[in-house]
């Protein structure tokens, strides 16, 4: 055989074997990738998979939302409910959100039948897939141990491991706009156009989960890429403005469709006053945030009947419905401690890093990483602080810009770390993260009494470790090193141990008394005696719906733990108009519907309800649902 035919054999066998090794040693995901230090991947497996186990822990007895929970069964048991996001199973309204989330929940549920931990699912995968997402970004600009620590301290934050134990929707809004991080991160590496695209359909997805709360983070988006891409200024213009028109199109894509859609094929719009999707987002969703409404096209702020419910033991958004707008709102109480542990160390760390790159060039990697985090903090602490009022989930939407953040201040200490400065700066650092979590513990109402002397002690392990870290080989101060920064997670860590522990959902706070509904070990007897109660209704009243209550928030428990019909009157906030009087009438006369509950107290300016009261037969009144809130029954039979 000639010796160039062998030795092209012998190329081509080593090729395909090389090939084949290649091949194996991707299917060997613990393995880091080439380019990245050897404990890469094994790290942020075991912290994706510490985070899973803690978002997991107790799935099957979760606090979940009963009106989102109810909109999800009603989605997963009819394809015309889901596409258009419909409340209750007949389709008579819809949720007064847009139905991203809840589409995945529904397809959850649909898959796996009715569970609390089905419900849930979605949320555990979209958290754990978030700390994956948010190593990536930040380490496509910073590097492997900025990004492992900013994975570590996203999953080591109490209101992240609150948000992704439970079923509300911000856990897929975070998940996408840091996927949008990550599209921007590369996008500012390469200068591709269709990378920066990817994270205009990105926030426009992220719209469909939580509508103009995906928009507010777009600037932090654009803003390092006109700074730092490369390309003429003019080209980067073009392409940030070609990424909105995207992100626009592909966010009001699912309202333009539904818009074309009669009104009598698809259900009423909840949050409107003209069946308009539009209206519900921008306004009632929107404008209303901020205190103000336009009452020919929104439902504005809730009913007094609505806002004496949310005085409800119940109600579970009580524990953050009353803390008002401030400067200082997230920083104290309960909001401070869902989010604020590492604030202090993030800020310190944001100072720090402008400093250090006051002088590198525009194309700068690390300086538009920390543009983009610090732009996402800012924009989105503003908006919390000023709005009207924010549910305790909310905050997470600011953990990975924090958690990022404090993974680029760490990256500064260790390729400074044999310098006094950054050996008193990480000392500072420490400080202020020690003092501020000791301020921050004293308000809690029930903070275990071990808590403080234990996080003191790590923190003061932590303060020797750095003295420790000066004089020890090198070999052995990367690992001290190690410990010193670990300890700044001390109160962060503990206070997400204690959410685990107590089975905290997202409208609870660490430390604070857990947010219960009805308490886990219920739920079976909650489903049962609800199925019972609407079968018994509709067996002695030989009606399909069982009965019609006031509010779809009144209905949801009823809807959610049965998968059957409660007729919602007026929405969620009972100003809905939907069903209308003569829509009533008409299911009264059909027989569709003959028992409802609707309140006596307080007096309710509804035209419905004044209907019920005037043509049916009162029956009894019902213990009290909140203070000053008491329902009855009526039953409403064809003359």
């Amino acid at each position: 055989m000639p010796v160039a035919i062998t030795a092209e054999l012998s190329v081509t066998h080593r090729a395909r074997c090389l090939g084949g090794r290649d091949a194996w040693r991707r299917l060997m995901i613990w393995r880091s990738p080439s380019g990245q230090p050897q404990w890469a991947r094994p790290v942020l497996l075991l912290v994706a998979g510490l985070a899973a186990f803690g978002y997991a822990w107790g799935a099957n007895s979760a606090v979940v939302e009963p009106f989102y929970g109810a909109a999800a069964r009603s989605m997963s048991q009819s394809w015309h409910d889901f596409l258009f996001g419909a409340f209750d199973p007949a389709g008579t309204v819809t949720v007064d959100k847009l139905p991203g989330a809840l589409w995945v929940q529904a397809l959850s549920l649909r898959l796996f039948g009715f569970h609390i931990w089905a419900v849930v699912l979605p949320q555990i995968v979209e958290g754990v897939l978030s700390v994956l997402v948010l190593y990536r970004a930040v380490r496509r600009l910073a590097g492997p141990t900025a990004g492992i620590w900013a994975a570590i301290a996203l999953a080591v934050t109490p209101v992240t491991m609150e948000l992704n134990r439970g079923n509300v929707s911000d856990s897929l809004l975070i998940l996408l706009t840091v996927l949008a991080a990550d599209a921007t991160s590369c996008a500012i590496v390469t200068g591709r156009r269709r990378t920066l695209l990817m994270a205009g359909v990105w926030v426009g997805l992220a719209f469909q989960a939580k509508m103009l709360q995906a928009w507010l983070v777009a600037p932090a988006f654009a803003l390092p890429y006109l700074l730092c891409a490369p390309g003429s200024l003019r080209a980067r213009v073009n392409q940030v403005a070609l990424a909105g028109v995207l992100t626009v199109v592909v966010s009001l894509s699912w309202m333009s469709v539904v818009s074309l859609v009669p009104a009598h094929d698809r259900p009423y719009v909840d949050g409107s006053r003209n069946n308009s999707v539009f209206s519900q987002v921008f306004v009632y969703n929107g404008y209303a945030r901020l205190g103000r409404s336009e009452s020919n096209a929104t439902v504005g702020r809730p009913s007094a009947f609505a806002a004496k419910l949310a005085r409800s033991p119940d109600y579970l958004n009580a524990t953050t419905a009353t803390i008002g707008p401030s400067w200082h709102r997230l920083l104290v109480g309960r909001l401070g401690r869902d989010v604020g542990w590492l604030l202090p160390a993030a800020a310190l760390a944001a100072l720090l890093l402008f400093w250090e790159r006051r002088k590198m060039g525009r194309r700068d990697q690390r300086r538009a990483s920390l543009v983009l985090w610090c732009a996402w903090l800012l924009i989105l602490a503003a908006s919390f602080s000023s709005a009207i009022y924010v549910n305790s989930y909310y905050l997470a939407a600011l953990s990975p810009s924090i958690a990022a953040i404090c993974g680029l201040g760490v990256d500064l200490y260790w390729r400074r770390r044999h310098t006094r400065s950054a050996q008193a700066a990480l000392a500072l650092v420490m400080a202020a993260t020690t003092g501020y979590g000791a301020f921050l513990l004293s308000g809690g109402r029930h903070v275990p009494a071990w808590i403080l002397p234990v996080c003191l002690a790590v923190a003061a392990t932590g303060f020797v470790a750095l003295v420790a870290s000066r004089l020890a080989p090198e070999r052995s101060s990367r690992s001290i090193g190690t410990v010193a920064i670990g300890s700044l997670l001390a109160f962060s860590a503990c206070a997400s141990a204690e959410v685990v522990s107590q089975r905290v959902g997202p409208f609870g706070t660490p430390y604070g008394s857990p947010a219960t509904f009805h308490g886990s070990a219920s739920i079976s007897t909650i489903e049962t005696d609800a199925t019972r109660f609407i079968r018994r209704l509709q067996r002695y009243y030989r009606t399909p719906i069982g009965f019609a209550t006031y509010t779809s928030y009144l209905a949801s428990e009823f809807t959610f733990y049965t998968g059957l019909e409660t007729l919602p009157i007026g929405g969620y906030t009972g100003l809905t108009p939907s069903p209308t009087v003569k829509e009533l009438a008409a299911d009264v006369s059909k027989g569709r519907v003959r028992f409802f509950e609707v309140p006596i107290k307080p007096s309710v300016d509804d035209p419905r309800v004044k209907w019920i009261r005037a043509h049916c037969k009162q029956l009894q009144a019902l213990a009290p649902v909140a203070p000053g809130v008491q329902l009855a029954g009526f039953d409403c039979q064809t003359q």
